[in-house]
């Protein structure tokens, strides 16, 4: 394992950059403390530092939780350039973390596209997930939530360049790469059949979403093999579900998640 230095942050985390065989580095901060450890798995173009990253570790330091955070490929502190990230890419980031900064059973707590990372590393480490706490989750979302929605000049932009800048109601415009979208979907997991996770999940849904409608978080619910599976729609909620009764509700769902 090369995990590059290590550095101590003023909450008592520690942190350092894992190295990836290519030379990559991803960054990456985790409390020390009782198993099962909870990993945060964020969202597109999000980083480790944001609202709901922050106050779990802030509730794991708190209970003596082991918690690891991270930043894929491209975002945050890690290196890379973001328009070349793909699904595959960041599924093998958070699998590197899985096999090489964490040991025993893990909690998984996606937040939108770290919902859909959450379900493939699910897929490849069966043995290693106890349960999952997903937060608008945006599976599949190149192909059902991206592409049908790109207009004509975006089409001629990634024909051209490679590249569409998509506009955000969160600040600048997203970078779309046509690698991206090309590589989706080999990881599509809502093509109708059973999705072959049986560990416990929670869901947490905004009614408000702009981003990943309820109805299609719900999909994602209905289609998983488990028995218990709760989806819980938060009527007045947005996307990032970061407003402080949001985050208590959060708190919650892991607290219980890990009690299992």
């Amino acid at each position: 394992m090369n995990t590059g230095g290590v550095y101590v942050f003023a909450m008592k985390e520690v942190g350092g950059d894992l190295v990836r065989p290519d030379g990559a580095r991803l960054a990456w901060r985790a409390v020390e403390g009782a198993a099962p450890a909870v990993l945060w798995l964020g969202g597109f173009r999000s980083d480790m530092t944001g609202t709901k990253a922050q106050t779990l570790a802030e509730w794991a330091w708190s209970q003596g939780r082991a918690f690891v955070r991270f930043d894929y490929f491209g975002h945050g502190a890690s290196s890379g350039d973001f328009v070349e990230g793909t699904v595959t890419r960041w599924r093998d980031d958070a699998l590197a973390v899985i096999d090489e900064l964490t040991k025993d059973e893990l909690v998984l707590v996606g937040s939108s596209m770290g919902g859909w990372i959450a379900c493939l590393a699910a897929l490849a480490r069966p043995e290693r997930i106890k349960a999952m706490v997903l937060v608008a989750p945006a599976a599949d979302f190149t192909e059902t939530l991206i592409g049908p929605g790109i207009p004509p000049e975006g089409r001629a932009a990634l024909d051209r360049d490679g590249v569409w800048f998509r506009p955000s109601a969160y600040g600048d415009p997203y970078p779309i790469g046509r690698a991206l979208l090309e590589d989706g979907g080999r990881w599509s997991i809502l093509g109708g059949e059973t999705i072959p996770i049986e560990t416990p999940v929670r869901i947490l849904q905004g009614g408000e979403d702009p981003d990943v409608p309820w109805r299609h978080a719900l999909a994602l619910a209905q289609a998983l093999k488990g028995p218990d599976v709760h989806f819980d729609l938060i009527k007045d909620g947005d996307h990032r579900l970061s407003r402080p009764r949001d985050l208590a509700h959060l708190v919650g769902a892991v607290d219980e998640m890990v009690a299992l």
